[in-house]
């Protein structure tokens, strides 16, 4: 038993786990926000311009079974919102990344054996 929770503790505190679940709450937090944009703003505008009709009504009853096909549609449109903000986000920091990558570093200055040996060189050179 100790072996299984010295491994679960091991697993817990690695950094790609702790991370991970982060970027979960950040996630569930960014959706909430998203779908409060799309029902609250987007959907009621353009329920306006398709005439007032609300797509959460939108449906069709098959039989015994109401199919709510407003739903889906709500739900697609909140998919390809959390999709562009996620790709907009990604793009600029990779473009962040660009700029970072751009700024040429000094090399480095050779250790001082290299410069000892360069210099041994250079005097037998001169001979």
């Amino acid at each position: 038993m100790k072996g299984f929770i010295k491994e679960f503790k091991e697993f817990i505190s690695r950094g790609n786990v702790i991370d991970l679940a982060v970027a979960v709450v950040i996630g569930g937090a960014f959706t909430a926000i998203v779908n409060s944009l799309v029902n609250d703003i987007i959907m009621p505008v353009i329920g306006v311009i398709i005439g007032g009709m609300s797509f959460e009504k939108l449906s069709v009853v098959v039989g015994t079974a109401e199919i709510k096909y407003g739903m889906f549609i709500q739900a697609v449109i909140n998919f390809l919102l959390i999709a562009l903000v996620i790709f907009c986000v990604i793009k600029g920091i990779n473009k962040f990344k660009k700029k970072e990558e751009a700024v040429p570093e000094e090399p480095a200055a050779p250790a001082e054996d290299i410069l000892l040996l360069t210099e041994i060189r250079d005097l037998l050179r001169n001979k």
